[in-house]
């Protein structure tokens, strides 16, 4: 079994990430976790497996979103950055 959860991200300055062709703007972002069920004796847990940053519609192209796989490890070091300013 595998959920998902979505989180909100916000970065005050232009940030990027590994696989991103430019830099994105500043802006809100939606993070969507896909976890994995560890089924156990007595609980059942979840493990993450993918983590994805949904990337805004590019001009000339409204309506149209792109779905990046990131590092979980690589996204908070960009957010620590941005915090940092």
């Amino acid at each position: 079994m595998i959920r998902t959860t979505s989180r909100s991200v916000t970065f005050k300055r232009s940030f990027t990430l590994p696989g991103l062709d430019s830099p994105q703007p500043p802006g809100t972002y939606v993070v969507e976790i896909d976890e994995e069920a560890i089924e156990a004796v007595s609980m059942t847990a979840f493990r993450r497996v993918a983590t994805w940053i949904v990337l805004p519609s590019l001009a000339g192209r409204p309506g149209v979103t792109e779905t990046l796989a990131v590092d979980p490890a690589e996204l908070d070091q960009a957010l620590a950055r941005d915090a940092a300013g």
